[in-house]
């Protein structure tokens, strides 16, 4: 049985010999299935569409290992956490069990992000150490949403997966990734991230990232204001600051204002917000960006003097 490491990932572990930027928290994973996704999702390498590189999920590749030789060397990496992927394929689910069964032994708590499953499938994972669930919504808006996926799952199917992880693991253990920048309004994006929460969900945010041989390969990504904006407003929604109706937009719902000034958002925005956020331990490093550029997700807090800065350039 072979498994996918993310590139960072196989550096920590002693698998591959290079240099890191950021060393990765979470040991990032990703099942092996010799072929495509059966989803089509626009973005990424993986849809049965693509012609990018199997090798590659966003902008990271991840080089195929036997399964025994990673769970050997996954203790090395010091790792607080593993993160499995998925790919949706047919046994996906038995490759899920069969990786925990093998994961378990070594006593690190594991998420996993994969399409919905039934709640007998949730408890079985739960029962082999994970807690918890990423639901790769991925797309902001219901109104592009059919468009982008061409998923076997709808909108309701995503959001009905969500309250159902929710209902095995608990509050805050469902992770509904967003992606910025598939052509959503903020206003769509905001009223999405204050749906998740009011849920139960929390939000992980990632910015879209044009990969080649991806039906949306020439789209351009988000900017760092724009994604910078999205940022603060999840926060204030996160910590109930802030509803939907607190923000301003403008006639094209994009957001032109909080409700606060920059003195005002300044005491409460710490610079954490402006890091990577996802399970416990998760610091993502540069998965969105690349590394010579100002990172969209942060993989440590750019500190205090950050967050002035940036609300100086987004307000």
């Amino acid at each position: 049985m072979k498994i996918r490491v993310s590139y960072g990932t196989a550096i920590a572990m002693g698998l591959i010999k290079a240099r890191m930027l950021a060393k990765p928290r979470t040991a990032y994973l990703m099942t092996y299935h010799d072929g495509r996704c059966r989803n089509n999702c626009a973005f990424c390498p993986q849809a049965r569409g693509s012609e990018a590189d199997l090798r590659r999920l966003s902008r990271i590749t991840w080089p195929a290992f036997d399964v025994e030789e990673v769970v050997e060397n996954l203790p090395a990496g010091g790792f607080a956490r593993i993160c499995l992927q998925t790919v949706d394929y047919p046994g996906l689910v038995s490759d899920v069990i069969e990786l925990l069964d093998l994961f378990q032994p070594l006593g690190i708590p594991v998420s996993v992000s994969i399409t919905p499953v039934d709640r007998g499938t949730l408890m079985e994972f739960k029962s082999r150490g994970v807690d918890y669930i990423g639901v790769g919504l991925d797309v902001a808006s219901e109104r592009l949403y059919p468009e982008i996926k061409e998923s076997l799952y709808s909108w309701d199917d995503m959001w009905r997966f969500t309250e159902d992880v929710i209902d095995v693991f608990g509050d805050g253990k469902a992770l509904v990734h967003v992606i910025v920048g598939l052509g959503e309004t903020d206003k769509e994006l905001i009223g999405t991230i204050e749906r998740a929460y009011s849920t139960g969900a929390w939000v992980s945010l990632f910015a879209f990232t044009p990969i080649r041989g991806t039906r949306l390969e020439n789209a351009e990504p988000p900017s760092l204001a724009r994604y910078r904006r999205i940022q603060v407003a999840h926060y204030l929604i996160k910590e109930g600051l802030a509803t939907l109706e607190d923000f301003e937009f403008d006639e094209k719902g994009s957001l032109v204002g909080f409700g606060v000034d920059a003195d005002e958002l300044a005491l409460v925005i710490p610079p954490e917000i402006f890091a990577t956020h996802g399970c416990p331990g998760c610091n993502r490093p540069y998965y969105n960006e690349r590394p010579k550029k100002e990172p969209y997700n942060f993989p440590e807090s750019p500190g205090k003097d950050y967050v002035r800065r940036v609300l100086q350039s987004i307000l």
